[in-house]
């Protein structure tokens, strides 16, 4: 398969971001060839496309669905194993987050409150440990925050971004109303 310059351009640079979203180049690059091809492909059509080997596809697709962002599928009377995005965008974006949680965060909070537990031996202790109990609250409200917005539907969480900075100025409201009683 050849693609074009617009769609190359947008696969290799879904490699880039890969590095970002917690997986490699190659593993990027695979991903966005999926996601932006109407109809599952095979490991062998994803290794002559972005010419990597059977073997780096094979890996790759393992760690896919590691983060279960891709599904197998079969063709009848084929016994090649195809593959394709699990889920439309807005799922593709709540794994992503979701395995980021897991891997980055859960383990930060976890560190976090074993240290919170332990009485501190000196001031520079103290010191350190106010600052951890500041990280650990803003890690705790960003990931309820997040389960909040993952348990929403696509549409809603549609209509909550594009009120972008709205809410910032219902805030304000707010908080004038509440000065002024």
């Amino acid at each position: 398969m050849i693609l074009t310059e617009k769609i190359e351009s947008f696969v290799m640079h879904c490699g880039e971001m890969g590095s970002r979203w917690g997986f490699n180049r190659t593993v990027g690059q695979m991903y966005g060839l999926l996601i932006i091809h109407h109809e599952p492909l095979s490991a062998v059509a994803i290794s002559e496309t972005l010419n990597i080997s059977r073997g780096n596809v094979s890996m790759g697709i393992k760690e896919l669905q590691s983060w279960r962002l891709v599904q197998v599928q079969h063709k009848p009377k084929d016994r090649k194993e195809y593959y394709s995005p699990a889920g439309d965008i807005w799922e593709m974006a709540t794994r992503v987050f979701e395995e980021r949680r897991k891997r980055e965060v859960d383990p930060t909070l976890s560190l976090l409150r074993d240290n919170l537990l332990d009485e501190p031996a000196n001031h520079q202790e103290e010191y350190a440990q106010a600052k951890m109990h500041e990280i650990h609250d803003l890690l705790e409200t960003i990931t309820h925050w997040a389960s909040e917005l993952q348990s929403m539907s696509p549409d809603k969480l549609n209509t909550l971004m594009k009120l972008g900075s709205g809410v910032s100025k219902v805030i304000d409201m707010k908080d004038k109303l509440l000065k002024s009683s």
